[in-house]
């Protein structure tokens, strides 16, 4: 399977998340955050937070981080690392790509993760 439509960009305001359900080439549901960081800045990572599984969707977006509702670790939407505890494991992300006024994710090609420092606690 391919880039698959997510949405279109006027869906989706600078600083929000949406939850997805998009189908892999092996027939499962990948649950994905699709956020809107820019005019044309999206950025896709799993939904489930590593540290709490719950919906990251239903978090806070600040900048290119998201941030899970229930205990506060925060993600880079860029890499998925945790830049936040308690969560210590990164969140897969996936590439996306807006052709036209649609926006497009691939969930059958996530990007690799790089290795990140252990995360810091929040002033």
């Amino acid at each position: 399977m391919t880039a698959q439509t997510a949405c279109h960009v006027a869906d989706l305001a600078v600083g929000e998340a949406l939850r997805l359900d998009l189908d892999a080439a092996d027939g499962a549901v990948v649950e994905v955050a699709l956020v809107r960081t820019g005019e044309r800045e999206f950025h896709a990572v799993s939904d489930i937070c590593s540290h709490g599984q719950v919906s990251l969707s239903d978090g806070e977006v600040d900048g290119c981080t998201l941030e899970c509702w229930l205990h506060g670790s925060r993600f880079d939407l860029r890499t998925g690392a945790p830049i936040g505890l308690p969560a210590t494991r990164p969140v897969p992300v996936y590439p996306v790509s807006i052709e036209g006024e649609t926006v497009l994710v691939d969930v059958d090609a996530p990007l690799a993760v790089a290795a990140r420092p252990t995360p810091s606690r929040r002033n």
